[in-house]
């Protein structure tokens, strides 16, 4: 397993550490259920590192780009960035990312998932035909998600960065804890506001920034948290996870992403298969379920409608910590996809009552 910059204070703290993604992560603190509400009404500092980073610039970057992606990458100016996903050939979502722009029509940082960083990598290279410059600085950077609603209040003396005003997927350079160049964005996968800050793993940087940040929010409460309470923060939003709730075989229309794929855009790989899936309808979509037995909804999990016919599975759920109810994301097919809509969960062997329901959970 692969280590983070972070991974022996993570030790140190005494965390319940498992692999995740080729890397030994921090899974848990405090607990699960401490820790989603330490963010969602406090601060929290996740260790993200084990993300992926590329640089692509050069006069063809933007091209290059624009090709590969769903959204439309010359719409950003330099301090924006932008969510979007990687199709293949038949339409299917290679990796979702984030697209910084750091200089305008040729120069950008890409955050990939960490499982998909070599397929990516491998995908983006295998489309670069126009010579575009590509480096791959996943292993020399680290990243933080700091998180909650309390969290810009607390970090602003660490930086002359106005973050308290900085608006949502708006980034900025700046010196964060005496340490030069770190990007500081405000972007996130908790829905409760808060930053993610890029910097480089040299001179002492990790546990420099690491210990500034826990120093300044000692008095406040600011705690670490695991990857088990980033996974159910992310699922109260709604919010989809690579490998679980969308992958190769997912159209980004069937996942409720229609709003990143651009069809008006020129042409970007998996366009085609797309408009063609667009014009005949989708069959199936992502929804959000809320569980009315009690039991708990886990990924693979059959999904029935009231008379029993098999209508989809389960991607994602979980026991809410804010909600204290049972909810989870799964594809149906699209008559039974309507907000209301009764369905049914199996579980082991036994029909669970559930209904549709709008994300984010409420």
């Amino acid at each position: 397993m692969k280590n983070t910059p972070f991974t022996h204070i993570h030790i140190a703290l005494g965390a319940k550490m498992a692999e995740f993604a080729g890397y030994n992560m921090p899974i848990s603190y405090s607990g699960i259920n401490t820790e989603h509400e330490t963010v969602r009404k406090n601060a929290g500092v996740f260790d993200v590192s084990h993300m992926g980073e590329f640089i692509v610039s050069g006069p063809n970057a933007l091209d290059l780009l624009q090709r590969i992606s769903t959204n439309d990458v010359s719409k950003l100016s330099v301090g924006r960035a932008q969510y979007t996903c990687m199709l293949n050939d038949d339409g299917g979502i290679i990796d979702d990312l984030i697209i910084y722009c750091l200089a305008e029509n040729e120069k950008y940082l890409l955050a990939v998932n960490a499982a998909n960083i070599e397929k990516d990598w491998n995908w983006i290279s295998s489309n670069n035909t126009n010579g575009a410059e590509m480096e791959n600085i996943s292993d020399k950077t680290c990243l933080l998600a700091i998180q909650g609603p309390e969290a810009t209040k607390i970090l602003q003396p660490l930086t002359e960065v106005d973050i308290l005003n900085l608006k949502y997927y708006h980034y900025a350079i700046g010196t964060f804890a005496g340490v030069p160049d770190v990007i500081i964005s405000a972007t996130g996968y908790t829905g409760s506001g808060g930053i993610e800050i890029y910097f480089e793993n040299k001179d002492g940087n990790p546990e420099k920034i690491w210990n500034a940040i826990f120093e300044a929010g000692k008095e406040a409460g600011i705690q670490p948290i695991g990857l088990a309470a980033r996974d159910t923060l992310r699922l109260e939003m709604g919010y989809c996870l690579y490998g679980n709730d969308i992958d190769d075989t997912t159209s980004p229309l069937e996942a409720g992403l229609g709003w990143i794929t651009k069809l008006g855009k020129e042409s970007f790989i998996g366009k085609e298969k797309t408009q063609q899936l667009k014009d005949a309808g989708i069959s199936r979509k992502l929804v959000g379920i809320e569980l009315l037995d009690r039991g708990v909804p886990r990924h693979g999990f059959e999904i029935y409608d009231n008379a029993s016919n098999l209508i989809g599975k389960v991607t994602s759920g979980t026991q809410s910590p804010s909600l204290q109810k049972p909810i989870a994301m799964g594809y149906v097919t699209i008559p039974n996809a309507a907000i209301g809509t009764e369905i049914q969960i199996k579980v082991r062997d036994r029909f669970l009552k559930a209904k549709v329901v709008k994300m984010p959970f409420e």
